[in-house]
This record gives structure tokens, sequence and C-alpha cells, in this order.
């Protein structure tokens, strides 16, 4: 069971379940997780065969505290997809909009729906863990006052009333998620389909030594598609690098540019290897 078994942070109904369908197709089991580490842990732990987390929002930016556990737990990324997020306000069976005072959802979520709250000033937003988790409250409170911010297939999990569609400011909203898996395939290339990896590094704290690292690849024409850096524990002020960049550590190119790098670096790993999202 623990093969077919997905794990994701929230509850059921959550942009990250939408993801799971996405990558995973309907015949898996879910196991909605609290917090982050716990989604790693599941994983990990053999308590589920597979995870999707996301990673980066358009909008908000990335989900910082899930770079640091792909370094962690090195659970290898096997693929990823992108969701376009659309916020909507539900409510229980008796709600409509005009009785409704309060709405509740994860903070990132209430800060996309800014231009809702000010054109509904009477409605007064309130955090909570998560958008679908925002929904069950709504259900199990049953009143007709409160409302939650959350995808239409929370709605649909938890038998809500939708009471206002797509109230997110910026239409161009989406996230991008990965696919965890314990051991990466042998073979991840689908025909047709372009590769990309990921992978983390430090540099030695000297003047223009990550202008040598990213040279590796530019000057091998290979395309960089985005850079992350974050604090390196243990060493104030020094930073770990997050890269993606489209190919294969197979392909000959790739692989001499990772060899360069790992000549200029204090240490380099690949955290995967995956088709690249269209």
């Amino acid at each position: 069971m623990a093969r077919n078994r997905v794990a994701f942070q929230g509850a059921r109904g959550a942009f990250s379940e939408e993801a799971a369908r996405r990558l995973l197709g309907d015949n898996v089991v879910y196991l909605p997780c609290e917090r982050f580490e716990d989604v790693f842990e599941a994983v990990r732990s053999g308590q589920a065969g597979c995870a999707v987390v996301p990673i980066e929002n358009t909008l908000h930016g990335s989900v910082h505290e899930n770079y640091d556990n792909l370094l962690n737990f090195k659970l290898p990324i096997v693929a990823e997809t992108r969701i376009r997020i659309v916020h909507n306000l539900i409510g229980c069976s008796e709600a409509t909009l005009a009785k409704v005072k309060k709405a509740i959802s994860h903070p990132v979520a209430l800060r996309q729906c800014l231009t809702f709250f000010k054109q509904n000033k009477r409605i007064r937003s309130e955090a909570f863990y998560d958008t679908a988790g925002s929904v069950r409250r709504v259900m199990e409170e049953g009143d007709p006052s409160m409302a939650a911010i959350a995808s239409k297939a929370a709605a649909a999990y938890y038998g809500a009333k939708i009471l206002k569609r797509s109230i997110e400011d910026d239409r161009h909203n989406y996230t991008r998620f990965f696919l965890l898996k314990k051991t990466a395939p042998k073979r991840p290339a689908k025909k047709g389909v372009p590769l990309k990896t990921s992978i983390v590094f430090s540099t030695p704290n000297k003047p223009g030594t990550l202008f040598r690292c990213l040279s590796a690849f530019g000057l091998r024409d290979i395309n960089m598609d985005k850079i992350e850096s974050r604090p390196f524990r243990g060493r104030p002020f020094e930073y770990l690098f997050y890269l993606d960049f489209l190919g294969s550590p197979d392909d000959p190119a790739c692989r001499n540019a990772m060899s360069h790098l790992g000549e200029m670096t204090d240490f380099v790993a690949v955290l995967g290897c995956y088709p690249q999202a269209s």
C-alpha cells in the first residue's frame, strides 16, 4: 500500500493534491501531512512511496523550507509540474456572499486576494494553516458568516459551496511542484521531452567564485533555468546555491560543466534529473 501512497502538506483538496493527481493519476492513496518536514519523513521512513511538494510560486517566490528539506532528506526529484492557482470564496450550504464577515485561509492565499478584500471591506481576513483545511473548518463550524479561500477541488471534497470564483489578484498565478521518491529511476527521460537537472553547491568565500561557477554552464551554452541562494547552516553569511539547468548530467556538455564546477566548489550534489514541465 505504501508504494501507491503519496504524501503532501495540507488537508485533502489542497493544491498539492491536484499536483499529485496530475503527476500520478487517480490510482493513488493520499497521505495528508501537517508540516513539510512530515511529508519528507513519510517517504524516508517508507510510510509513503512518494511525495509532492511546492517549490516556488510565480507571485510569492520560493518555498525556502523545501529547498532546505531537499538537501537534508536527500530525496531525489523525479518529476515536476505547474498548477494554475485559482482562489475561490467558499462557504457552507447556508452561506451567501452578503452574509460573509470573515474569510480564513493560508496567509499566502490571503495576500494573493487583496483586491477582493479592498472591494469587500466588511469581510476581514484571518490566517489559517492551510487552504483546504480552511474549507474543512468552515464546514465543521457551519457558520454562514465564515468563509474559506481555497480551490474548487477542496469545495467539492468537503461538499461546500463556492460563493465567488477566481478572486485572486493575478491570473498569472502558478505554483511549481516536485515529485520526490526514495530512489531515482535509472532512466528519467520521456521520449521527446527535454530534461532538467537540479543541483546544489557551495563555493569558497572568494571574489569572483560564483561568476566562474556559472560560467562553467554559460560558456557551454547550457541554459540555466533558475538559481536560488540559501544560508549555509553552521557557516554564517555563507550560502548554498541551488541551480536548475536544462539538460542531463549524462550529456557531454553538461557532464563537462559539472566536472568543471566540481573543481571550483566545496561540494556539489545532484538533487534530481527529470522531464521538464511544459
